[in-house]
């Protein structure tokens, strides 16, 4: 009964340690490609500062447009 029980049991074990493998294969795998987007995000995306100088222009813009057509309506 030993005799079976042994080879069993390593094939049990060996198959679980290629299964553990596997997985954390995987989930490194994940994390490098979750590092990579967030690498890229942070390279192709505008800085909080770059935004605001953005938005104050178009601000500025806005109120050209609107001082025009106070103008124009009065």
């Amino acid at each position: 009964m030993l005799e079976v029980l042994v080879p069993i049991g390593i094939a049990l074990s060996t198959g679980f340690s290629i299964l553990i493998k596997n997985l954390h294969s995987q989930i490194a795998t994940q994390d490098a490609r979750l590092d990579a987007v967030e690498l890229r995000i942070a390279t192709d995306y505008l800085s909080k500062s770059e935004f605001s100088a953005a938005l104050e222009r178009v601000e500025m813009h806005m109120v050209r447009i609107e001082t025009k057509l106070d103008k124009l309506s009065s």
